[in-house]
């Protein structure tokens, strides 16, 4: 059931992109915890909502078709590196559209450094909000909650802010 907060983000990313906005910016009153999820990698493992508990988690709905998540991606990998060793991880998510091979080659040949997963029911991107425009990015606290989200790319000056203010909350 969806509450007041995770209502108004999915309104606001529904008006985002009746408007064609370029980048929408969520900053609810309160925080939405993270949807209960199951995230199957590319090496088979899988990852759930629960295991992102105790650090900053930035997840990335994303798509190899998607020019501007191509040309984000190389900023969220500075931004992995830069944290990665203070409680900070990624976790990109492949639309189900996104033909497997792609994003294992993708990943491959980018030697992307954090974990891909790859949503091939949808039911990923449905939990989430309904994510139809991609690049769709949540900013995840060490509790759980999401306290940002954007459609379309970030502000990654911005992004590192607010990261390094999460991280240095119990």
């Amino acid at each position: 059931m969806a509450n007041k907060s995770s209502t108004s983000l999915i309104a606001g990313l529904a008006i985002a992109a009746a408007v064609g906005v370029g980048a929408y910016v969520y900053h609810g009153t309160g925080q939405a915890a993270a949807p209960e999820s199951q995230f199957v990698l590319l090496n088979g493992t899988t990852k759930t909502t629960a295991d992102m508990k105790g650090k900053v988690t930035l997840v990335n709905f994303w798509a190899t078709s998607c020019t501007t998540c191509v040309a984000e991606m190389p900023e969220i990998i500075k931004t992995y590196d830069k944290y990665k060793d203070r409680g900070y991880d990624t976790l990109a998510v492949a639309m189900s559209y996104d033909p497997p091979s792609y994003v294992v080659n993708f990943a491959e040949s980018r030697k992307l450094p954090f974990k891909v997963a790859i949503d091939n029911t949808g039911t990923i991107a449905k939990d989430w909000g309904d994510i139809q425009l991609t690049p769709t990015t949540f900013v995840v606290n060490k509790q759980g909650k999401i306290v940002k989200s954007y459609v379309g790319a970030p502000d990654f000056a911005e992004l590192h802010k607010l990261i390094e203010k999460l991280l240095a909350e119990a």
